[in-house]
């Protein structure tokens, strides 16, 4: 069964049978593949007189090419996509960062591995009890806490983008049928 010239398809092989090439990218000659470069055109590259080249789908995911609901626009030979990603604080979700406090009295003067407690009363220098207040009903006065008071989260590092995936191997139709536009 003959297929059209330019049709790409999934192989399972690692090599591109007779009549197809690999979509690698790779340039052909306008002179030897003249057929196919009347479909194809420059879109993919190549300098369109001697030369044209393939789509390059090493690690790519074909996407259709058109307007989006959105507004967007997938134009033919439009490449983009990365794969990983670093977010920005900009880029994360809305959210807050719980500070807790125990509600035990407290037991020790050095915050690493401790949480915040009622403060237990405190002895001034002439020796009698203080009673010491924690907090404060308005805000008349603020103040940053020390910035060492709550540690940074996350190590900036980029993750994966990508779904689960399964290699294989993309070909396109150099000789077969001449496609007739409809």
């Amino acid at each position: 069964m003959d297929e059209y010239i330019g049709i790409v398809k999934l192989f399972a092989g690692n090599f591109a049978p007779q009549n197809w090439a690999l979509c690698n990218g790779q340039l052909l000659a306008i002179a030897q593949n003249s057929a196919l470069f009347s479909i194809v055109g420059t879109v993919y590259g190549g300098d369109g007189m001697n030369t044209f080249a393939l789509p390059n789908l090493n690690g790519r995911v074909a996407v259709g090419t058109g307007q989006l609901a959105g507004g967007g626009n997938y134009d033919q030979g439009q490449t983009g996509g990365v794969e990983s990603v670093t977010l920005t604080s900009n880029e994360m979700p809305k959210h807050n960062h719980q500070l807790v406090a125990n509600t035990t009295l407290g037991n020790t003067t050095a915050p690493a591995g401790a949480l915040l407690s009622v403060p237990a009363a405190a002895v001034a220098s002439s020796g009698d009890e203080v009673t010491v207040t924690a907090y404060a009903s308005t805000a008349a006065t603020l103040a940053p806490m020390n910035p060492a008071s709550l540690s940074l989260a996350g190590q900036s590092m980029p993750h994966e983008n990508r779904p689960p995936y399964l290699a294989l191997t993309y070909i396109i139709c150099t000789q077969g049928l001449y496609p007739s536009r409809s």
